[in-house]
């Protein structure tokens, strides 16, 4: 059930949370990057982050219920891996509070059934920090007061499945639909309607599955929380065996004349992930390393084994786990810690105590006498080169029981130097041996009872599996026997101190993120204070490291949990053509044998103008700089702004290789190894891309390279001059480091094929459309995926060319005319950076006038399937309705989050078994999208698109249906930022000449939607019926079928 950003951009998927480890949740609206399950290595790049917002989010950021993690990373943060630093995770944030925070007396938690356990103040995150333990029923409480207003709430059950059926995964879907005091049909959309909430979710580990939701506004706050509270002890899904099959599984049978099918949500989306080659590795890790315990079963679901649960199985196992006595529960943020209580108590009271806890306790796996290895294929394209196409990845388990917190700390430490950034050695020397395309395993894992540690390449000749397994033991034995550069532990140590002190979340509740942190040890039955507290431990390893030397502390690690460990399980991965159409004959082989009572606001309760951001404009060396004037914690973020117009076209898709190029690979001086050492040692990070949108009302696209960095106030002199260094020094002389380049963006684009096809569809469909969606689709669609393929032959072929290319797009792209500066800090750090931005921009080469190319090129318009190996479709329509003369209101906003909610959710998800359906309208370019996600139909889903329109002619509701519906748009428009992404907000506007005026009548119209707006966006919104491109991401069977029954409707493209 988790919020996404739905991005355009060649950078275009930004989703929180991307702490998770890689196999250790589901989410109800799985939004899992690495999925959920999956091993894919997404390596966390410090300096390399992707743009945080999208031009439409700057209106509205766009919501999607159903989107999972790309292989990108979310929002602006440029912290560590979670996994890399557990207990001193960057998450332990701080807030703006103090030791006194008012202390509950003893009298009040007894008065509601409470008795005080332990009460800390914890100085990293400045709360107040008490856990309670209810009377009656044993129920934990911990409640963190602070003077943040982002408010949190969250429950969490210990759920061990004992099969693949995936009982806890389908259990958190169904709990949301309906429940006693709100008997309707689906709360959860309607709080997503109604609701100014900055967090609404669910997810599923392996052995816990967690209810979190965050709001600022107390009113809403406590309403989600009540919602939440009645959903999960009190569910209708416990009489309903409907929803049963509509969340799990069931058979359908459309027509006599066709096949009987499977059909349930949780169903089709972990089809999509059994689909996927890195779940695939993901999943067979998890359950050969813990073949005794709850974790050698797949808690998301099986498949294959997803129709053997039965609804009395279902209600048990509610039953069972969802009871007071086995649950944590956290409460965080500004509200009064008495009304928490007295909520909890109004539920917990209800309960006797029972033996859940006792029963759903973890047993610990036991370490094997001996390694083990396993071979398993995955579905690969038929007639496809399948030479490269073999993973082979190495996983220890790392400990037979919970480690304590120093070493867990010290492993976490570990863990980065030897993979956190691209010149971390394990990465770079895998990488440099061209042995593989790309890194697979997530390194330390540590969110389960027992921690992990996978690494390995995919993209393997068969004749090299045992060369990759040879030379990553080899590295591992020399970094035990030579330790690390001193360059590289204070990097490292650098790093993971700047990402604590500062604090830094996102748009990610910064309370969800402590809990989190706690829940990793609480839900283990040890202490949940320990988790939040890492200034000791941390400076007790800085002391050891400091005494001893780093050699003496980190070798030891090397050998005992890896090179001497006997609990190894190495995964081979085979690519096989066949298998998705086997996996298909043996499935139809199985085949053959009330909306008042949900609380929300008034219009009353909303703000009647739009947050506004402090900017100044001013000039430094005659370029124009922007300045934010906000609370930062003595953090400088900045910005610098690049024209990208005077670019040849031609030259377009080499622009992501080239922003890769500027920050991995050297200078005369500095290898790029040292280059990144000395970044991580002196800054927070620094990233450079491109970003790209339409403008309203041109039809010339905004296109920019930008660079973004950030550093402590004493430190902003040598950002700068790394970022000089950066763009100015950098060589483009290393033709096999390139090469591997190349090789990993050609990876992640077919793994992006596979599991975000909705993401291609809509980048394809826009290149049909505008110039700017072109233009994102050679720098991040199936043109890019071609465009990589034909470079790796050029790279060998013609290096001399492919450097030059390089050195042109910098030549045409560095200049002081046309350049920006944002920043953002508070008054003083912002007044003293100005000598420094000055030198930094004189250093700047200066032009004259250069023309703007001529960008003009489009897709051909016709229907298109892109076909891959799948089981299941994304399936997207578009048109761009500016151009039936459509003059944008703000009720469009409004009216397209209402069909995502409504009608394409009861029709796409709801009746289709797809695991979502949205629509979209980019504010910029005019394009209204209809899009869906891991989708067992194709034409079906096409139909309900264009029964839109329809759909708002005969609509009719009522004023509380309308409030909600405008309340949750205003959520969207008023989503929750932290200072860093406020400034990135009001650049991006700037860029594209959004005003505050523009802003507030966007607002004003917004807030006074009418049912007629509704009625007359359905003539509108006719025109994707009629005008509309559609592009599927699609299985062969499923296009070749679209194709005989409406002749050749799609144009096929064979992708993979």
């Amino acid at each position: 059930m988790e919020r996404a950003i739905f991005l355009r951009n060649p950078n275009k998927l930004h989703l929180l949370p991307r702490h998770y480890s890689p196999r250790n949740f589901f989410s109800l609206f799985s939004s899992s990057s690495k999925s959920a399950r999956s091993s894919s290595f997404t390596r966390r790049i410090l300096h390399r982050p992707i743009s945080p917002l999208t031009p439409r989010s700057l209106l509205l950021p766009r919501r999607c219920r159903f989107l999972p993690l790309s292989d990108t990373t979310y929002s602006s943060s440029f912290h560590f891996n979670k996994h890399h630093f557990s207990s001193a995770s960057p998450h332990a944030i701080a807030t703006q509070c103090s030791p006194g925070v008012s202390t509950l007396p003893d009298e009040v938690a007894a008065k509601y059934g409470f008795e005080k356990v332990s009460e800390e103040f914890i100085g990293e995150c400045k709360s107040k920090a008490v856990l309670f333990k209810h009377k009656k029923t044993g129920a934990e409480v911990m409640s963190v007061s602070n003077d943040d207003e982002n408010k949190v709430f969250g429950i969490v059950f210990r759920t061990p499945p004992k099969d693949s059926t995936g009982i806890p995964h389908i259990l958190e879907h169904s709990v949301l639909c309906g429940s006693r005091k709100y008997p309707l049909k689906e709360p959860f959309v309607e709080l997503l309607k109604g609701s100014l909430h900055t967090f609404l979710n669910a997810f599923t580990y392996p052995d816990r599955t967690c209810y979190p939701v965050a709001s600022t506004n107390t009113k809403d706050f406590y309403n989600l929380v009540d919602v939440y509270l009645d959903a999960v002890f009190f569910p209708k899904c416990m009489e309903d065996h409907h929803t049963f099959q509509q969340e799990g599984w069931h058979f359908e049978l459309n027509n006599p004349s066709e096949e009987i099918s499977y059909k349930g949500v949780v169903f089709n989306e972990m089809k999509g992930v059994y689909s996927q080659p890195d779940n695939i590795l993901g999943r067979t890790a998890q359950l050969a390393l813990f073949p005794d315990n709850t974790y050698g079963v797949d808690s998301g679901g099986d498949p294959k084994v997803i129709p053997k649960l039965t609804f009395e199985q279902f209600k048990e196992f509610h039953g069972k786990y969802y009871h007071p006595s086995n649950a944590r529960i956290w409460f965080y943020g500004d509200d009064d810690p008495t009304e928490r209580l007295r909520i909890l108590s109004e539920y917990l009271d209800m309960f006797d105590a029972s033996s859940a806890s006792n029963e759903s306790r973890i047993e610990q796996q036991k370490f094997f006498s001996e390694p083990v290895r396993i071979v398993e294929k995955y579905p690969a394209g038929d007639g496809s080169d399948l030479k490269k196409k073999h993973m082979v990845c190495l996983n220890w388990l790392l400990a037979d029981k919970p480690l304590d917190l120093e070493t867990e700390l010290t492993l976490g430490f570990l863990d980065h130097l030897m993979l956190g950034t691209p010149a971390s050695p394990l990465t770079k020397i895998l990488l440099d041996s061209g042995l593989g395309d790309a890194i697979v395993g997530s390194g330390v894992e540590d969110e389960l009872l027992q921690p992990q540690f996978s690494i390995g390449l995919k993209g393997v000749s068969k004749e090299d599996i045992e060369k990759v397994e040879e030379l990553v033991m080899g590295t591992l034995k020399k970094l035990a026997e030579e330790g690390f550069e001193t360059d590289a532990v204070e990097a490292s140590m650098n790093t993971i101190e700047f990402s604590l002190r500062e604090n830094n979340t996102g748009s990610f509740p910064r309370g969800l993120s402590l809990m989190l942190q706690s829940i990793s040890k609480w839900i283990y039955d040890m202490d949940p204070f320990e988790p939040l507290k890492y200034e000791k431990p941390l400076m007790a390893l800085k002391a050891r490291i400091a005494e001893e030397g780093s050699k003496a502390v980190f070798s030891p690690l090397i050998e005992k949990f890896i090179l001497n460990n006997p609990h190894c399980v190495t995964i081979e991965m085979q690519p096989d053509p066949e298998k998705a159409s086997r996996d298909e004959a043996a499935e139809r082989k199985i085949f053959g044998e009330t909306l008042r009572s949900v609380p929300s606001l008034s219009l009353l309760d909303i703000p009647k103008e739009p947050v506004h951001i402090p900017t100044e404009a001013g000039d430094i060396n005659g370029v124009k700089v922007l300045k934010h004037d906000l609370f930062t914690n003595d953090v400088l973020y900045a910005e610098i702004v690049f024209n990208m117009r005077s670019l040849k076209q031609e030259l377009l898709p080499l622009v992501p290789l080239f922003c890769q190029s500027l920050l991995e690979m050297g200078t005369k001086d500095l290898t790029f190894v040292q280059l990144n050492q000395l970044i991580g040692r002196k800054t927070g990070g620094i990233s450079v891309y491109p970003f790209t949108s339409s403008v309203q009302g041109s039809e010339d696209p905004c296109s920019h390279i930008i660079a973004r960095g950030k550093a402590m106030a004493g430190r902003v002199e040598d950002l700068f001059n790394l970022v000089n260094c950066i763009l100015q020094e950098v060589q483009f002389t290393d033709q096999q480091r390139f090469k591997q380049f190349v090789s990993q963006s050609k990876a992640g684009m077919e793994n992006r094929l596979r599991g975000s096809g909705h993401r291609i569809a809509a980048t394809r469909m826009d290149a049909k459309l505008n110039v700017t969606g072109w233009i994102s689709e050679q720098m991040g669609g199936v043109s890019y995926l071609e465009f990589l393929q034909a470079l790796e032959e050029r790279v060998d072929q013609d290096w001399d060319g492919v450097s030059s290319s390089l050195e042109e797009i910098r030549t045409s792209l560095l200049s002081k005319n046309g350049c920006l500066i944002n920043m953002t800090a508070d008054g003083k750090n912002l007044t003293n950076s100005e000598k420094y931005v000055s030198k930094f921009l004189d250093l700047l080469p200066s032009k004259s006038f250069v023309e703007a190319a001529a960008w003009n090129a489009r897709l051909s318009p016709g229907n298109e399937a892109i076909v891959i190996p799948t089981q299941v479709n994304y399936v997207g329509k578009a048109a761009n309705i500016y151009d039936t003369g459509y003059q944008l209101n703000g009720s469009a906003y409004v009216i397209s989050k209402y069909i995502s909610n409504t009608w394409l959710w009861d029709r796409v998800r709801v009746s289709g078994g797809a695991y979502g359906g949205f629509c979209d309208l980019d504010t910029h370019s005019g394009v209204f999208s209809f899009l869906s996600y891991r989708d067992p139909n194709l034409l079906k889903t096409l139909d309900v698109y264009d029964g839109t329109g329809a759909f708002l002619h005969q609509l009719e509701m009522d004023e509380d249906t309308l409030s909600k519906a405008i309340i949750g748009t205003i959520g969207d428009v008023d989503s929750y930022q932290l200072p860093d992404a406020k400034g990135y907000s009001s650049l991006l506007r700037y860029l594209l000449g959004i005003t505050e005026e523009e802003r507030q009548k966007r607002r004003e119209e917004i807030l006074s939607t009418s049912l007629k707006d509704f009625k007359e966006f359905g003539e509108v919104i006719e025109a994707v019926k009629d005008k509309g491109v559609t592009v599927a991401v699609a299985s062969p069977d499923d296009v070749d079928a679209a194709n005989k029954e409406r002749s050749n409707y799609f144009d096929v493209k064979k992708a993979l």
